[in-house]
């Protein structure tokens, strides 16, 4: 797959947004045994709105293992895009639908519930939904990047524009 100048951007966007919410307190990347509890903000401007992120153990901004949980509301959609490393899910509760591929083809989406787990293989595009709220546990090897198929899905709130 060729990366053109926007696609290139919408990496860098994306890195850089993953990065400013790393850099939340030192509390939100401690572990739920340590902390209590999950501490929930928003997720990076590269995922669509509606979406909550907590860190719950490394530096997603760094080269270094990372996870990160994510709660979506229900009918939540993130277009297909890929990662530079493996992406590894677990679900925690609800269910999550997974799918392969550049574009989105809702029947062969995987129907995942609470306990199951699903890898997207690096540089390989895949695309996920929510229904019901879910939440998923992710962890991978940073620094965190995504990069959207299609330009064009990336959200607007990344692009740095208040259209």
């Amino acid at each position: 797959m060729r990366l053109t100048t926007v696609t290139r951007f919408a990496t860098v966007v994306a890195l850089v947004t993953f990065v400013a919410c790393a850099g939340r307190s030192v509390a939100s990347r401690t572990t739920p045994e340590t902390q209590g509890s999950v501490v929930w903000g928003p997720a990076p401007a590269v995922f669509p709105a509606g979406a909550q992120m907590a860190v719950l153990q490394g530096d997603p901004s760094k080269a270094e293992p990372f996870t990160v949980r994510l709660r979506f509301p229900d009918g939540y959609r993130i277009a297909p895009h890929t990662h530079p490393t493996d992406e590894h899910v677990t679900v925690i509760e609800g269910t999550f639908l997974v799918g392969m591929g550049e574009d989105v083809r809702p029947g062969d989406m995987l129907s995942l519930s609470a306990g199951g787990f699903a890898t997207a293989p690096a540089g390989h595009a895949h695309y996920a939904a929510a229904r019901g709220t879910t939440v998923v546990q992710v962890h991978a090897t940073g620094p965190f990047s995504l990069t959207y198929v299609h330009p064009t899905d990336l959200p607007v709130a990344a692009r740095g524009t208040t259209r």
